[in-house]
């Protein structure tokens, strides 16, 4: 297993379109498009539903992948949490309290059965469709909620910190989220603020050196004032995402996103993939001391193929 050390950046000369990471937190209009492709561009995405990820920031789809899929995903899933290799490897991201697997990072290099998924035209295709030209992967990973007290994640951006820590320019980034196992609207799902894709919020504070270490396992330097998420809620609304396994969810890299801890008996797993345009490739963080590892945010911007 490898192991990965940030690397010491240099100022980038690339504009900051969202500065982040300052005195004070700050709210501004987005300048980038939500869906890059033109207009009747082929795609497994249909225009109405594109039409609806650009008004919504998400798409949410019944069944992407089958059972007899989401069986065998599920199953490397399992051996993925419960290999020691794997548990020992910097990718895995531990519960402090519960010390049990909460994430693994990475998966699409570590397991083939992971690769073959982010290949599979359903999946890298809505990408392209989205972002408007070839893509790479930026971060994959399985994320694990077992039953009975898994900690949730805290509302948050992600491209507010894929733009402060690991130097992505542009919102030009598409994740999605593969249900493997049910997911109910009690078990920890995900929520979006419909809408919030449309504005940036700069988060206050700097940026520790270490702060990817903590914030995998407890969110802190990033995430938005108690009174940006209530303005930011009540003129958004809020959508809990349930699903059987198989269904997926798409949304944009800007949404305002979290989840609830699982304090249910019944585990919430799902394998999630971050596509980035080869057009953003990533450069220096925009508002940290170090780039984040590279298993957590890429640089090898090789095309899926």
């Amino acid at each position: 297993m490898t192991t990965t050390t940030p690397s010491t950046t240099t100022p980038t000369t690339v504009p900051d379109l969202y500065p982040s990471r300052g005195a004070a937190e700050v709210a501004a209009p987005r300048q980038d498009p939500v869906v890059w492709s033109a207009p009747g561009t082929p795609g497994p995405i249909s225009g109405t539903d594109l039409q609806a990820f650009e008004r919504d920031g998400f798409l949410a789809i019944d069944q992407l992948i089958r059972d007899d899929e989401v069986a065998v995903y599920h199953q490397e899933l399992e051996r993925l949490v419960t290999d020691p290799a794997i548990r020992a490897d910097e990718r895995s991201i531990v519960e402090p309290k519960s010390q049990e697997i909460r994430s693994v990072f990475e998966v699409h290099k570590i397991s083939e059965v992971f690769a073959r998924l982010v290949r599979d035209e359903r999946v890298v295709g809505r990408a392209r469709q989205i972002l408007g030209s070839d893509v790479y992967v930026h971060q994959s990973r399985i994320n694990v909620k077992p039953g009975f007290g898994a900690s949730g994640f805290y509302w948050h951006s992600d491209f507010e910190t894929w733009h402060a820590e690991d130097g992505l320019p542009n919102m030009r980034t598409v994740s999605v989220s593969i249900a493997l196992t049910e997911n109910y609207d009690t078990n920890g799902g995900l929520m979006i603020m419909p809408g919030s894709h449309r504005t940036f919020l700069g988060c206050a504070g700097a940026t520790p050196k270490d702060n990817y270490k903590k914030s995998l396992q407890m969110q802190d330097a990033g995430t938005p004032s108690d009174e940006a998420l209530t303005a930011m809620a009540s003129e958004y609304g809020i959508k809990l995402f349930t699903g059987k396994a198989g269904s997926a969810t798409w949304f944009d890299c800007n949404c305002m996103h979290g989840s609830g801890d699982n304090i249910t008996p019944f585990p919430r797993s799902n394998v999630f993939i971050v596509f980035n345009s080869v057009e953003n490739a990533a450069v220096e963080p925009f508002a940290a001391p170090v780039r984040r590892p590279e298993f957590i945010g890429a640089r090898d911007f090789t095309p899926v193929r």
